[in-house]
């Protein structure tokens, strides 16, 4: 019963922008990350948001260009794109952790998510 639902992939253009979307329900979660993974590469850590004190987080790459949101309402967590380029393009996963709380070293450790979505295709052309 616990599903993560990723959207708003795409086909962009250098230098345009997304809106990715992840909706979770059934359960409360403490922190939800976007995770990215590129064909024949490791997955790496983009983004995350703390629920319980709105703190967030962000790989050196998204540093300036990415945000990571929050619908309350919904539960769910946005992340905003800009100035996107070709070494952004890969499968974007949502990850929630359900444990009460998450220490800050380990929110960018894939083993720290108890869930996962299905991903999301982000295609940057050139």
């Amino acid at each position: 019963q616990v599903r993560l639902v990723e959207s708003g992939g795409g086909l962009v253009q250098a230098g345009g922008s997304l809106r990715l979307s992840c909706a979770a329900s059934g359960r409360t979660f403490s922190i939800m990350a976007w995770f990215r993974q590129a064909p024949g590469k490791a997955r790496e850590f983009v983004a995350a948001y703390n629920w319980r004190n709105g703190a967030t987080y962000y790989a050196d790459s998204a540093k300036g260009r990415f945000t990571i949101l929050r619908e309350n309402a919904r539960n769910t967590v946005y992340l905003q794109m800009n100035s996107l380029n070709t070494e952004d393009t890969a499968v974007y996963y949502c990850a929630a952790s359900g444990v009460s709380y998450v220490m800050i070293n380990n929110i960018k450790v894939e083993s720290t998510y108890n869930y996962w979505g299905q991903g999301t295709q982000v295609t940057v052309s050139s």
